[in-house]
């Protein structure tokens, strides 16, 4: 039954899902079922596999709750055929709890102490006879408690509402038509408006809840939390539900206004609150699966972002009282040297400080400099341009400086990570040094970092966070599974993220290397403590070994597939090595020719693929955005101007677009085609290079307008007959000061954040995944915190 369902919902056969639950209960991870069991579960992503695992923890939970559910009610005598057959048909764990709740042990209820006092039999009177005086049906009823007739009809009251309450199927039925009809509203509270400004568009507020985007619920939800806003659901008319309650419970209504009036009680007092309390929750739950899909998505960019691969690299981490922290690493990311220089405020010393620089990046070999875009970054920015300048000019090779989001560096550096790593390092210092690697290859270094300290997601402070670390950790595995690792030189947060590698093999593998050098065949890892077959299986594929004794090694190809290559090799009548790369031979070979019963077409294809081209990394080149001469302020910027920028961060609402003012600009999802789009990450991705026109901008405010489609002229309604979103509200500018504010990439004194694109030469580059033109632009790695910080500005974020 579970494998049906969830094989109805992912649109994939029931043996697919068989095949894949088999496999994850016998303790194999999805990036090794992914990549090596494709016979097996019909070629089903990582994506699939992620989706199938956690709906099939779902429905188990809610076949084990539906054992105890039926435990329970058979302890007290009352399960029924027909219940039973309710309850094993219960598709959500919400209706299973319905049905359960006549059952449950409850506190005694008002409806409880009228039922001994024997007022149910009134309650049938006042339905069998709805014409007759209800005072005089009651008159028989009085007794202690109930010393008169009000009170007897009240009691009765109580119970006919409580009988409402516990019907399962009018109580889900009342649940999803409020959904589906209500509104959501919202006002400031009396006193909060200069407090909260930044809730602004919410002060009066109305939407119908199906149509409201998460982000805005997320706004609305801590609008309220903050004291700011009052929040209301309205599920429409009162007399449709009091309707629809009639008529499901059989009750004649038309005939008796006492019943009418106990109906209409029951709506405003237990139905409609419950059905309130659900649809916030929905809402909640609603926004929160949007908010995760968002953050998993940015977060997968700025992971995957261009490496810019064994170059030595100059790290700045700006700062102005404390000076600007350097550290000087090389191709391997091994820590040349290290030093603090104080160019900004108050100590002035720009030009010791430049001279510094360029004396230690020609000593090293420096080709890139990487600047962290924090606090002091666009001074640093300066420094960095003319160190590199003062090297061109004594003849040497200028090295290309780097705008790098440093979002969580400064955890890094204080975490046990670090210290391990750099245990007599100054901590200031070590940021420097993360700031310089992450340049040289972003996934290895950010993997040291706790992914929610990246942040690149959308209101991560207001959802679960235990689902929030969750899906950070399967976009984290997925995406180092997917690029490899290299046995001989992965840290020990890298090789944690390995299929199948705990935390105490990855310490045994480092620990093995650095008692007896280099892995030199995959073989060899079966000698580390701890690390058994089952570990061996499953990693095996995703570490590779550059130059080791045979060169699969340094592929994705699996080691128990070797045999598969030896008689690819033997049939091409060359030998493995002589294999590898050869492409004019590969392409002319059937897939088919070497399938057998355990390595189908499906993986022979990949092995093929991998000998074309082995141990390809799927991550893009790296590139560069060219910002325009003379715009580095807001103030620059003017209505109309066609720019070059970098996106940073990829929202529900729309898009963060760094143009090079030290501010991001928003281009609302509205202003992103002239077609419908549903989902702003169908057209722009984290690191793309882009170009934008600008449509307004707010000084003041600190907020920039921008619009992917260049022909649109500022101030016209560009809206009309254009692409739009879900949830939109008239009165919504391009700019989206409608959808939670048009975000910039600051907050608490940091500077500009995010990928700024990537670029060779004379580009200032960067490590974003764009499709720029390399110039000389200036970049920055993929996002890392813009959009944490572009929601603070737009009022919507911690």
């Amino acid at each position: 039954m579970i494998s049906t369902r969830i094989a109805e919902e992912l649109g994939v056969r029931t043996d697919q899902v068989d095949a894949a639950l088999a496999l994850l209960d016998e303790g194999n991870t999805v990036p090794f079922i992914a990549r090596y069991r494709k016979e097996a579960t019909g070629g089903l992503d990582d994506t699939q596999l992620r989706r199938l695992e956690e709906r099939a923890t779902y429905l188990r939970e809610l076949e084990e709750r539906k054992e105890t559910v039926l435990a329970a009610i058979e302890e007290q005598g009352k399960l029924t055929d027909t219940l039973r057959g309710l309850i094993a048909a219960c598709e959500t764990k919400a209706r299973l709890e319905d049905l359960y709740r006549p059952f449950k042990k409850r506190r005694k209820t008002r409806a409880d102490k009228a039922r001994e006092a024997g007022l149910a039999p009134l309650v049938e009177k006042l339905i069998a006879e709805p014409g007759a005086d209800p005072a005089a049906l009651a008159e028989a009823f009085t007794t202690d408690g109930y010393e008169d007739t009000a009170a007897a009809l009240e009691g009765a009251r109580d119970i006919l509402v409580d009988d409402l309450a516990m019907d399962a199927d009018l109580v889900g039925e009342v649940r999803e038509e409020f959904y589906s009809r209500g509104t959501v509203s919202s006002g400031v509270i009396e006193g909060k408006e200069q407090e909260g400004q930044k809730y602004r568009d919410y002060f009066e507020f109305s939407e119908p809840l199906t149509e409201l985007p998460g982000h805005r619920i997320l706004a609305l939800l801590r609008g309220e939390k903050e004291g700011v806003l009052h929040l209301g659901l309205d599920g429409g008319d009162e007399t449709f539900y009091t309707g629809l309650i009639a008529r499901r419970a059989e009750l004649p209504v038309e005939s008796s206004g006492w019943l009418s009036d106990a109906v209409g009680f029951g709506w405003r007092t237990k139905l409609a609150v419950s059905a309130g309390l659900d649809a916030r929750m929905r809402l909640r739950e609603r926004a929160e699966d949007d908010a995760l899909g968002i953050f998993a998505t940015n977060l997968r960019d700025v992971l995957l972002a261009a490496p810019a691969g064994q170059r030595a690299v100059l790290g700045l981490d700006p700062g102005y009282r404390n000076g600007v922290k350097c550290a000087v690493v090389d191709a391997t990311g091994k820590v040349l040297d290290t030093v603090v220089v104080h160019p900004h405020a108050p100590q002035n010393r720009w030009d010791a400080a430049r001279d510094t620089l360029a004396g230690l990046a020609a000593e090293h070999g420096v080709e890139l400099i990487a600047v962290g875009n924090g606090t002091a970054s666009r001074e640093s920015d300066k420094l960095a341009g003319e160190v590199a300048d003062l090297i061109a000019a004594a003849g040497g090779t200028r090295p290309t400086p780097v705008v790098v989001s440093e979002s969580g560096a400064s955890v890094y550096s204080a975490s046990e990570v670090a210290a391990a790593e750099f245990p007599d390092m100054d901590v200031a210092l070590r940021g420097a040094v993360s700031i310089a690697r992450r340049l040289q290859d972003p996934l290895a270094e950010l993997v040291k970092v706790d992914p929610k300290a990246i942040g690149v997601g959308q209101y991560q402070h207001d959802v679960n966070q235990t689902r929030l670390a969750h899906t950070l950790d399967d976009v984290v595995e997925d995406a180092v599974n997917g690029v490899g690792v290299d046995l001989n030189t992965a840290s020990v947060p890298l090789l944690e993220r390995v299929a199948g590698i705990s935390a105490t093999v990855a310490g045994n593998i480092v620990a093995y290397r650095d008692e007896h050098g280099s892995f030199t065949t995959r073989k060899e890892l079966g000698k580390v403590p701890r690390l058994g077959p089952k570990a061996f299986e499953q990693s095996a594929g995703f570490l590779r070994i550059n130059n080791g004794t045979d060169p699969l090694d340094a592929s994705a190809v699996h080691p128990e597939a070797y045999p598969v290559v030896r008689r690819i090799a033997e049939a091409t009548g060359l030998g493995v090595a002589e294999l590898i790369g050869k492409s004019d031979v590969l392409k002319k070979l059937k897939p088919a020719d070497f399938a057998d019963e355990r390595f189908g077409v499906p993986t022979v294809t990949d092995i093929i693929a991998e000998l074309d081209k082995p141990g390809r990394d799927p991550r893009p080149e790296f590139r560069t955005a060219e910002f325009r001469e003379g715009v580095e302020k807001v103030s620059d910027l003017t209505p109309g101007m066609v720019l070059e920028g970098t996106v940073t961060n990829v929202a529900a609402f729309g898009a963060f677009v760094d143009v090079g003012v030290h501010q991001d600009g928003l281009v609302h999802v509205s202003a992103m085609s002239r077609s419908f789009v549903e989902d702003p990450h169908d057209v722009v991705h984290s690191g793309q290079v882009v170009k934008v026109k600008v449509m307004d901008v707010d000084v003041e405010r600190q907020r920039i307008g921008l619009s992917l489609r260049l022909d649109d002229e500022p101030g016209e309604d560009n809206r009309k007959g254009r692409g739009s979103r879900r949830g939109g509200r008239s009165g919504e500018k391009n700019s989206g000061a409608g959808a939670g504010g048009r975000g910039n990439s600051r907050g608490n004194g940091r500077g500009r954040n995010g990928s700024r694109g990537n670029g060779r030469g004379k580009g200032r580059g960067g490590n974003g995944r764009g499709n720029g033109r390399s110039g000389r632009g200036r970049g920055g790695n993929s996002g890392g915190g813009a959009m944490a910080d572009a929601l603070k500005r737009a009022g919507l974020a911690d």
